[in-house]
């Protein structure tokens, strides 16, 4: 997996977030195989000293050059948590078993089930109810003090995953672990951007099921290129959400009538209002376009399909006056909405 590496002068640039508790981990590792974590450590530029600290966090680029040398030194990409290891390159041939997908839902359970062929430990399962998705973990057997480690990082690497497959943020609606809330529960914020639960069994993530029906974007190349420094997937937040223009809809179409101020639409949408400007300019549209679609869309349904007049449909979409529906209902179609109606036939 991890080829490439930070420079030394990555290693402690930008603010040092991931837990103590994670290195721990690792070193635990390391003695379980009765070899020696200090020139992992030195490495990676952290005091052994400081893995005493249980409130000290070190940088990501110190995780992930810590945890490609261990990997190696170990010949496990498991690092040590399951009852067999996991050879160099199995997470890359989980990859690449799933880069040929044509959708998200087709890579996830691609992944799933091929997770099972290095490992019964643990067991990942795919579901959708109530249009929502849910990756669940089940244990098979005593993960015991690296618990915390394994399940954090082998969920957070699959939701780096496919982020990078469709090249999109993936929102959780939410993240549950079957363990007590952590000294470092803070950290979970960063990893699981979304409402994170403890002691709550099993460990699972959970998001909104229309992203998996987002086309997989990524092809060998990408791949190539992503597993020389695969590891930062584990801590990479994509900025892009591919599903935002259609919760904008979702949202404008659900009250056609209100203002839909962008403060409000960001609020609603747990973002910032320059966020939702910017993510909705990338995909090629504004705010106030997706707003006149959804007002015309509804503007033609009650046109068509009710007795209302031409001015209680206008105070239906949000508009004040019908002169000034009448103006914009000309320019989305062409025609003023009386002649509209008139053309189409007899309301029902």
């Amino acid at each position: 997996m991890n080829i490439l590496a930070p420079s030394p002068a990555e290693l402690t640039r930008g603010r040092a977030a991931t837990p103590i508790a994670f290195i721990r981990a690792i070193v635990t590792g390391y003695r379980s195989r009765g070899m020696d974590p200090a020139s992992a450590l030195a490495q990676a530029q952290i005091s052994a000293a400081l893995l005493d600290d249980s409130a000290a966090r070190v940088t990501a680029a110190q995780m992930e050059l810590l945890s490609g040398v261990a990997m190696q030194a170990l010949d496990d990409e498991a690092l040590g948590w399951f009852s067999r290891r996991l050879p160099w390159g199995s997470y890359g041939m989980l990859c690449r078993a799933s880069l040929t997908a044509p959708t998200l839902e087709v890579a996830l359970k691609r992944w799933c089930r091929h997770h099972r062929l290095l490992t019964e430990d643990i067991v990942f399962t795919l579901t959708q109810r109530g249009g929502l998705a849910t990756i669940r973990v089940s244990e098979n057997t005593e993960l015991g003090e690296l618990r915390e480690f394994c399940l954090v990082s082998t969920l957070r690497y699959l939701l780096g995953y496919a982020c990078w497959l469709v090249d999109s943020r993936i929102a959780l609606t939410e993240a549950t672990f079957p363990f007590p809330a952590p000294g470092h529960a803070d950290a979970y914020a960063y990893l699981f951007a979304g409402p994170a639960r403890f002691a709550a069994e099993p460990a699972s993530i959970c998001f909104d099921a229309r992203y998996l029906a987002l086309p997989v974007r990524r092809d060998e190349k990408a791949l190539q290129a992503m597993l020389q420094r695969a590891l930062p997937l584990t801590v990479r937040q994509y900025r892009r959400d591919r599903l935002l223009v259609h919760s904008v809809a979702q949202l404008l179409a659900a009250a056609p009538a209100a203002a839909h101020t962008a403060e409000d639409v960001a609020a609603q949408l747990n973002t910032s209002v320059r966020t939702l400007h910017r993510q909705l300019k990338e995909e090629g549209v504004s705010l106030q376009k997706l707003k006149n679609e959804v007002r015309r869309e509804h503007a033609i349904r009650l046109l068509l399909q009710t007795r209302k007049s031409v001015k209680q449909v206008a105070a239906a979409i949000g508009f004040d006056s019908e002169k000034s529906f009448a103006r914009a209902f000309r320019e989305w179609t062409g025609v003023a909405p009386s002649v509209y109606r008139t053309d189409a036939g007899p309301a029902p």
